[in-house]
């Protein structure tokens, strides 16, 4: 399983997927995070509670904007 850190919040995630975990079947190691393709072509690989804190047509603004409140949510920054 890759390890990071979330392009929105900075909090260390980790990945599925890859050689790294090829074979790691049924032992819960579900990552905490997923690569989003926008609109736009460009990708961010953000965790699970920034996900959730995104619009529904994010932008590379709205990421720019997300932050860590603490270790379960994450919210939209005001400008």
């Amino acid at each position: 399983m890759a390890k990071d850190s979330c392009d929105g919040c900075g909090r260390r995630v980790t990945v599925t997927g890859g050689i790294a975990n090829l074979w790691t079947f049924g032992d819960g190691s579900d990552g905490t995070a997923m690569t989003l393709e926008f609109t736009d072509g460009t990708e961010h690989l953000l965790c699970y509670p920034c996900i959730e804190a995104l619009p529904d047509e994010p932008t590379d603004e709205d990421v720019e904007r997300l932050e860590q409140v603490d270790s379960e949510t994450s919210q939209l920054g005001v400008r």
